[in-house]
């Protein structure tokens, strides 16, 4: 059974929709900043949580998210929330197609910020 996996701008709803998609299909959910952070702590595979990652620079996190793209493909039958930035790479979306269904959250940028709580 192919994974879904949801691509979009952050802010769009992926992680919200896969929640949703998940309870009415059934399946497990996974999120793959949450997938590495897991197994960060779990000391598989990455040793440092997201923030950590993005200190040392963006270059080192996107290798390790395109890592965790890797990770996830070999999975079957999941819903699969991606970070906002997962498009930047191409393998990383050779990786998730590999076996799943790609599908791009499209929602207006008003209708995001209208949602986003200012502190």
């Amino acid at each position: 059974m192919k994974n879904i996996v949801l691509i979009g701008i952050m802010g769009c709803g992926k992680t919200t929709l896969s929640r949703m998609l998940g309870e009415k299909l059934n399946r497990p959910v996974i999120d793959i900043d949450e997938f590495i952070r897991l197994l960060k702590e779990a000391n598989e595979k990455y040793h440092q949580t997201i923030p950590e990652m993005f200190e040392v620079s963006e270059t080192y996190f996107r290798n390790n998210e395109t890592a965790g793209c890797k990770d996830v493909s070999d999975l079957n039958g999941h819903i699969i929330s991606t970070g906002g930035g997962v498009v930047l790479r191409p393998e990383n979306i050779k990786y998730l197609k590999q076996n799943g269904i790609i599908i791009y959250i499209d929602r207006p940028i008003d209708n995001i910020l209208t949602d986003v709580q200012v502190t």
